[in-house]
């Protein structure tokens, strides 16, 4: 678990999956080397958002700058932020605690 994120829209029927990056030599040439994912996550507009985050193994920081989110995940317990999502948009992110030898390669 340590190199990708996992999510649950606990909301929707319990919808979950992996989301893991996009390796460079398969990305298309539009795409965003270090930044690009298999399955995005997708956040409804105009409406609050809560992001409940855990980690299974070491600390690690979900963030989405353009957003102004950033909440830690750490093992043993849980963390939560809200933000009302405003705009429509193809928002990046990464975890921004380093967390080992492939950090910088989870991207949101």
């Amino acid at each position: 678990h340590q190199w990708y994120w996992s999510y649950e829209y606990s909301d929707f029927n319990n919808v979950e999956f992996d989301s893991y990056m996009i390796p460079t030599n398969e990305l298309e040439n539009d795409g965003f080397r270090l930044l690009d994912v298999d399955n995005r996550i997708v956040l409804p507009m105009n409406s609050q958002i809560r992001i409940l985050v855990t980690a299974a193994d070491v600390i690690h920081s979900w963030t989405i700058p353009a957003l102004g989110v950033k909440v830690d995940g750490t093992p043993g317990r849980f963390n939560q932020t809200n933000f009302f999502m405003n705009r429509p948009g193809l928002f990046y992110g990464q975890c921004s605690e380093i967390c080992g030898a492939n950090h910088s390669f989870m991207p949101i």
